[in-house]
């Protein structure tokens, strides 16, 4: 399940140009489909632990390819994926 609630996902989704916001839902939507073993070993989401970074309640943060161009940074929470920021400049979701 995902939850894109976070309000820097929300703003950095809205300041997505139109191909950008496609290349994520259509993301979002696989992953949705997915179960936790298929998102890990995805090789397409490139999915990557970020050991430079915790997330709130120091969860293990992850960053996942969105498109060649840019990254998200999520964290599981039991059954959640919960989506807190989008990385157009790749390299930022590490830092």
């Amino acid at each position: 399940m995902l939850d894109l609630n976070s309000p820097v996902f929300q703003r950095d989704l809205f300041a997505l140009n139109k191909s950008d916001q496609n290349a994520l839902l259509s993301t979002l939507k696989r992953i949705r489909a997915m179960t936790w073993q298929q998102l890990y070993r995805d090789s397409g989401l490139k999915w990557e632990t970020i050991h430079s970074r915790q997330g709130p309640n120091g969860q293990r943060l992850y960053s996942f390819r969105i498109s060649q161009a840019f990254r998200a940074v999520a964290y599981r929470e039991d059954v959640w994926l919960r989506i807190l920021s989008l990385h157009p400049d790749h390299d930022s979701a590490y830092h």
